[in-house]
């Protein structure tokens, strides 16, 4: 087979995910771009403008980016000790992968209704609080940033947990194993070795719970309040409550932009801590 053939085969594989990806996502994607630029066949950048000179923006705008980058933090705080394990030192790493993969197959909407039973008033956790005598009356962990946190941390965990596994599995032993015999202890060995060759796990794992927490509208729309909307709900709001479709489009334009200017600043980061990783 010739290269020209070698190429025009792989050009055929290529032709029908590219051609889905074109018809379902780019021109739709693109289509919504171009109508907020031109709302009446004139080009405008008042939707835009409009936008930031608006103060109730701002604030969910605000709340959305300082909601998704917490939830990220967490997310990386309780996925990489708990995928290092599973990964090093896990008997049962097949079962124990099964555990971190389960709760995806449960809807998001099943998961918030479970956060609003033990969030409540009467939930689990204020009849502890109570009973344990720390609060003298139940406290309001529902229908607030808390409990959005929690759900966001809750439903996007195992795709942390995932993408390091994915990662530190490809990590051999031996490596750790060389460094001490050469005097390294196990916490040196996670800093100088391990936790280096996982970034780019943790970089994948970051954007998919960035995106995934900026994006997400159950959970926001179930646990959140009419005053802890974020940028999803409030693209619900204009598309389907005021009809204002040109500026739910406006709003989901800055959604991508601020994902995408995340992501680079992400893989940014990772090229710092290691030049292999990214």
């Amino acid at each position: 087979m010739t290269s020209r053939m070698r190429k025009s085969f792989w050009l055929l594989l290529v032709l029908p995910g590219s051609l889905f990806i074109t018809v379902f996502m780019l021109i739709p994607l693109f289509s919504v771009v171009i109508s907020t630029f031109f709302p009446e066949s004139s080009f405008t950048l008042s939707n835009y403008s409009g936008l930031i000179r608006n103060v109730y923006f701002q604030q969910v705008f605000g709340r959305s980016v300082r909601l998704s980058l917490l939830s990220t933090l967490l997310c990386a705080l309780l996925g990489f000790p708990c995928a290092y394990y599973i990964s090093r030192y896990s008997k049962h790493k097949g079962i124990m992968m099964a555990f971190a993969v389960f709760p995806l197959f449960t809807s998001p909407v099943i998961r918030s209704f479970s956060w609003m039973v033990i969030l409540g008033k009467k939930g689990i956790i204020n009849q502890f609080l109570v009973a344990s005598g720390l609060f003298a009356r139940p406290q309001s962990l529902l229908y607030n940033e808390f409990s959005m946190t929690v759900g966001f941390v809750q439903l996007f965990l195992p795709q942390m947990i995932l993408s390091l596994l994915g990662v530190m599995d490809s990590i051999p032993e031996d490596l750790t194993e060389a460094a001490g015999s050469l005097g390294a202890t196990r916490f040196v060995s996670f800093l100088r070795i391990i936790f280096p060759l996982s970034v780019s796990g943790l970089v994948t794992g970051s954007v998919l719970v960035f995106t995934g927490c900026m994006t997400a509208y159950t959970t926001p729309q179930l646990l959140g309040a009419t005053d802890t909307q974020v940028l999803s709900t409030m693209v619900y709001q204009y598309a389907m409550s005021l009809r204002d479709w040109t500026q739910a489009s406006a709003i989901a334009v800055v959604m991508i932009v601020v994902t995408m200017l995340v992501s680079s600043v992400f893989n940014r980061l990772s090229r710092k801590i290691n030049p292999l990783a990214a």
